[in-house]
């Protein structure tokens, strides 16, 4: 059986000042990503060949490409993230190392909060460079493809946010991939309907600044809620484990 390589977190680090432990989780968590590239690498393979694999599947047309692009590229990158987050406190789980983080005596929401930030790093980040390129493909100008990063590096990091949620719930769960899916699925509707709805904005010549503005709200309230909803929820999936 393989040995498990992540960094295990050590009593000093529980007792390290409140910002040197957020630091130590975003550095800890970056570094297991790169060790095991198949978490990191396999959402941006799945978003390109969902991006790739949508024009053979139903029209290669370049106006409904044109049309349509900008949905495509969205869930594709909202399935993207939702299949990497399961890993997001699984790991962590498996070594015991999430019972120190509950144990430790910083906050929890603030280390729930690195762990998501550490996540978008690895996650969002990627997405929003890979976007560009993905854009060219289905056919959108210059303007629309700015503005879709815009969306995406302001909606990707509400997608890890919520998505710690879920992660959270199902972290004890054997299977709970499918549970995870189903739980946030619906709470990401927004953020796909502004997203899209930003850039066809765009293409249409119409101000897009309320967009974003609403895009920035969603970003500050899944801030302010989410590291605590998720802290609560680890809490309630490790006492009935």
């Amino acid at each position: 059986m393989p040995t498990d390589k992540r960094p295990v977190m050590t009593p000093v680090q529980n007792t390290a000042p409140l910002a040197q432990a957020v630091i130590a989780i975003m550095r800890r968590d970056l570094k297991a990503s790169l060790r095991q590239r198949q978490d990191l690498f396999n959402p941006l393979v799945f978003f390109v060949m969902v991006v790739s694999l949508f024009p053979l599947g139903v029209s290669p047309e370049v106006s409904f490409l044109r049309q349509s692009g900008t949905g495509i590229l969205w869930v594709a990158a909202l399935l993207s993230t939702l299949l990497s987050l399961d890993h997001l406190f699984r790991h962590d789980y498996d070594d015991g190392t999430l019972e120190q983080l509950l144990l430790a005596p910083q906050p929890l929401f603030l280390l729930v909060l690195a762990k998501a930030t550490a996540h978008w790093l690895v996650t969002g980040v990627p997405l929003v460079l890979l976007a560009p390129v993905l854009g060219v493909m289905v056919h959108l100008d210059g303007n629309s493809i700015g503005v879709l990063c815009l969306t995406l590096l302001v909606g990707t990091p509400v997608l890890s946010l919520v998505g710690s949620i879920g992660a959270a719930l199902t972290v004890g769960l054997r299977s709970g991939g499918v549970l995870l899916s189903l739980l946030i699925i619906p709470l990401y509707i927004p953020v796909l309907i502004f997203g899209t709805g930003t850039v066809t904005a765009a293409e249409a010549g119409a101000p897009v600044s309320g967009y974003l503005a609403i895009m920035g709200a969603l970003l500050a309230l899944a801030l302010t809620l989410a590291p605590f909803a998720s802290a609560a929820a680890l809490r309630i999936s490790l006492s009935n484990s």
